[in-house]
């Protein structure tokens, strides 16, 4: 359990770095979009930027190398029932770590433009870059233990979090409201 708060705060100590780096970025995608003509350019660099902010330290601490069991999975909720014998605090960091690894990734995917903007294309893509996570635990041989439980978790807290910010979704490719179309 020591081990697993120590790489919280490692995310943390990396997420205050990050952030005047993210504005930064922020900021200079969107001028280079708008002045490129782009659409929505605000709103495409905050998605863009958020996406990598919030999911690139769980996939970070996802493949740090750990002491734990290697293995493999395929039988669903098999781990889930197992952390029914285990302590409260072990079932909050399983559960909603696995929840939060695509949460950025699902919430701000629709909200970037209407290509994305269905609920089953984001668990789609959660769950093939989930796969993906799974499979590079695996064959790295990280001593982390590749899970369809994990496959199953990310991809719900991907939907889950897509689900949170649907009235943001993009509605145009161009940045505009439905409501500001005109019909011909």
């Amino acid at each position: 359990m020591a081990r697993t708060w120590e790489l919280w705060g490692n995310v943390i100590i990396a997420g205050t770095f990050a952030l005047p780096l993210a504005l930064l970025a922020i900021v200079i995608l969107s001028r280079h979009r708008a002045r490129a003509g782009r659409p929505a350019p605000l709103r495409t660099s905050l998605a863009d930027v958020g996406i990598v902010v919030g999911t690139a330290p769980w996939i970070w601490m996802i493949l740090t190398p750990s002491d734990g069991p290697s293995g493999v999975n395929l039988v669903p909720f098999t781990d889930l029932a197992d952390l029914a014998r285990a302590p409260w605090e072990a079932v909050f960091v399983q559960v909603g770590g696995n929840l939060l690894v695509f949460a950025a990734l699902g919430a701000l995917l629709p909200v970037r433009g209407r290509a994305m903007s269905s609920l089953g294309r984001v668990a789609a893509l959660a769950a093939a870059f989930s796969v993906l996570v799974e499979v590079l635990q695996y064959v790295l041989r990280l001593g982390r233990l590749s899970s369809v439980d994990d496959v199953i978790l990310n991809t719900t807290g991907a939907v889950i979090f897509a689900l949170v910010t649907r009235r943001w979704w993009a509605r145009t490719d161009t940045g505009r409201d439905r409501s500001t179309i005109t019909a011909r």
